[in-house]
Order: structure tokens, then sequence, then C-alpha cells
């Protein structure tokens, strides 16, 4: 029963008695009568009030039982992705941030078979706890070659992990996007770079998922369907 259907309830029970006490000519309510008549009902709103409240605490409890439960999960998903694949997350506050082992050859944006699995896991992570978050894609190179060149070729290759994941996995093309930092400062290896496999660490995508410090869903996967 809510707030006002409690106001309204003991203002209809208020008015009777004073309407009795008016209108009879046989009967009059004196004054401890009215008392115990509301004492009567504020003993009944209370008891329903204490029920609300009970009801209300055990659907909290219930959430937060259920929102733990979402999080263990995530928690083991990501620590089983980390140990089967040797990747690093970082567990930000609005983002995952997914340093995947996805690396490209010198000059070079192919999607190589060996990065599949993983791929095919982030996505099914991605899928599962952040069915709607936008999951951006940051393309990198080494330092070999002009600044210009190695932003478009660090778009090469966001571009073709994202289309990996829209081809191959439940993501659907409207929450991911492609961008790139070229030859960033944020290398793995601060002088490597090609020809040959020189600084191959460096040639590498990160996958974020930008879920904006909502808590992980627990949804059921969708199997992308084939032409």
């Amino acid at each position: 029963m809510s707030m006002m259907e409690f106001r309204t309830r003991g203002l209809g029970v208020v008015a009777a008695l004073a309407l009795v006490g008016a209108t009879s000519a046989c009967k009059t309510v004196s004054p401890e009568e009215m008392d115990q008549g509301l004492a009567a009902l504020r003993a009944e709103m209370q008891q329903e009030m204490q029920a609300g409240d009970e009801r209300l605490a055990a659907d909290m409890d219930g959430r937060f039982a259920d929102m733990g439960r979402r999080m263990a999960a995530l928690e083991a998903d990501l620590q089983q992705m980390e140990r089967d694949f040797e990747v690093q997350i970082a567990r930000l506050e609005d983002e995952l941030r997914v340093n995947v082992p996805v690396y490209f050859g010198f000059d070079d944006a192919t999607v190589e078979a060996d990065d599949e699995a993983v791929l095919a896991r982030f996505g099914s992570v991605a899928q599962k706890y952040y069915p709607d978050a936008m999951i951006t894609v940051e393309g990198f190179t080494d330092p070999a070659g002009d600044e210009a060149y190695n932003l478009w070729l660090g778009e090469q290759r966001a571009k073709a992990v994202a289309a990996y994941l829209v081809e191959h996995t439940a993501v659907g093309s409207e929450r991911v996007k492609a961008v790139s930092y070229g030859e960033d400062t944020r290398r793995l290896v601060s002088n490597g770079w090609g020809p040959g496999a020189a600084g191959w660490e460096n040639r590498r995508v990160v996958l974020v998922i930008d879920h904006d410090g909502e808590p992980p869903m627990l949804v059921s996967e969708e199997t992308p369907s084939g032409d």
C-alpha cells in the first residue's frame, strides 16, 4: 500500500467517525471511542507498512545477490580468458581494456587464423555481459614510416579486427568503432620497428568495452547467421 493510499484511508475513517457523531440521534462517538478507532487504524497501517518494508528489503536483497552472481561470473570468464590466451585486462571504472595478443606483420593489416580464437572469445564475453556497450578497437603500429601513414595503417588494422567481430561473433556493427593511434608512444617495445620481426609487439590492437560503469548483464548468446 502506498503512502497516498494510507493517507486517503486514514482520512476516510476519521471522516466516517465524525459523521456518525454529527448525524446520529441515537449514537454519539465519545473522544475515547474516537481514540480507539484511530489507534486501531494506526496499528493496522503500521502492520501493512512493515510488511511492505519487508517485501522491499527482500526485493533489494535479491537484486544485490543477482548482481553479485553476474559480477562473479564475469570475473571468472575474464580470468579464464587471461589464462587461455595470455591477454592483459585492465578493469577500469567505466571500461574494460583488453590487450589481446593480436599482432600484425610489417606494413600489413591481415587478421591471422591464429588470432581468431581470442577474438571469438572476446566477442562472446562482450555480448554475454555488455550486450549494449560500445566496443572500440584501437589500432597501433611500430614507428617505422611517417606519422600520417602509420595513422592510416593503424586504422586498417583496427577496421580488420572490427570487421572480424561483426562477421564472426554476435556483436552488431552499430556497437563497434575503429580508431587509430598509429605510432603512439604507448609502445610495448620502445625502440622496436620493422621491417622483419623487430617491433612486432607494437603492431597490435587493443579492445575496449565502454560500459559507462553499468553493471554486467548475463544474457544468452546469439549465434550470428551466415550467408
